[in-house]
C-alpha cells in the first residue's frame, strides 16, 4: 500500500498535481490522508500524558497512534507539501509529532539510538515553489527522519520551483516536471 499524505490547503495546488502525477506512475493501491481535514493537533500537555502513559504499559490500541501505525505499515510513502516561507506548512511538522511513536515507527537500543521500525523502503517528497528552492528546513528534514528516525532508507526529491518568478513559465514548469517523474521513477 502506498500511503499518500497530502498537505496541500489550496484546491488547484500545483503539488498535488505533481503528486498525483507521482502515484499515477507508481500504480497500485494508495491510502491517502488530507492533513487538512483530519482532526491533528499538536500534542498538549495532556495528550503528552497520556501518549507517555500507554507508551510506558506498552499499549498502542487507542485511537492516537492509528497515524503512526499507518505509516509504519505502508509499502511506499508520498508527502505532498508546498515550499511555504523555507520550510513546509506547519501540519506536516504536526502530523510528524502525531507519529513520532516509540515501539510504533521506532524503538531506541541498548546504545540509546533510535532505530526505525517502518515497513517502507522511501519516501518521495513532493513539492513546488514559487522562487528558488532550498531543500535544507523541508525534504532535508524528512530525509533525516526516514533515514536515521523511521528506518526508510531511500528518499526521492520531485520538485517544480521558480513558478511565480516573472519572466518564467509555470505551466511548461510544472509540465517538465511531470515528465521528468517517468524518468526518475
Amino acid at each position: 500500500m502506498i500511503l499518500y499524505i497530502n498537505c496541500c490547503v489550496r484546491e488547484e495546488s500545483r503539488t498535488n498535481i505533481l503528486a498525483q502525477a507521482v502515484l499515477q506512475k507508481l500504480g497500485g493501491e494508495i491510502a491517502q490522508i488530507d492533513l487538512y481535514k483530519e482532526n491533528l493537533h499538536p500534542l498538549d500537555k495532556e495528550t503528552l500524558a497520556k501518549r507517555t502513559a500507554l507508551i510506558e504499559k506498552g499499549d498502542y490500541n487507542d485511537s492516537m497512534f492509528d497515524y503512526a501505525k499507518q505509516f509504519a505499515a505502508a509499502d511506499e510513502i508520498v508527502i505532498a507539501a508546498p515550499y511555504w516561507d523555507l520550510s513546509f506548512p506547519a501540519m506536516l511538522k504536526i502530523y510528524f509529532e502525531n507519529i513520532y511513536i516509540t515501539g510504533v515507527v521506532s524503538e531506541y537500543g541498548e546504545n540509546g539510538m533510535p532505530h526505525g521500525l517502518c515497513k517502507a523502503k522511501r519516501i518521495i517528497y513532493v513539492t513546488t515553489a514559487g522562487g528558488p528552492y532550498d531543500p535544507t528546513y523541508s525534504y532535508g528534514y524528512v530525509e533525516s527522519l526516514a533515514k536515521n528516525f523511521f528506518g526508510i532508507p531511500e528518499t526521492q526529491l520531485i520538485k517544480a520551483e521558480m513558478l511565480d518568478v516573472e519572466g518564467y513559465n509555470p505551466e511548461e514548469i510544472l509540465s517538465k516536471a511531470i515528465i521528468r517523474i517517468s524518468e526518475v521513477l
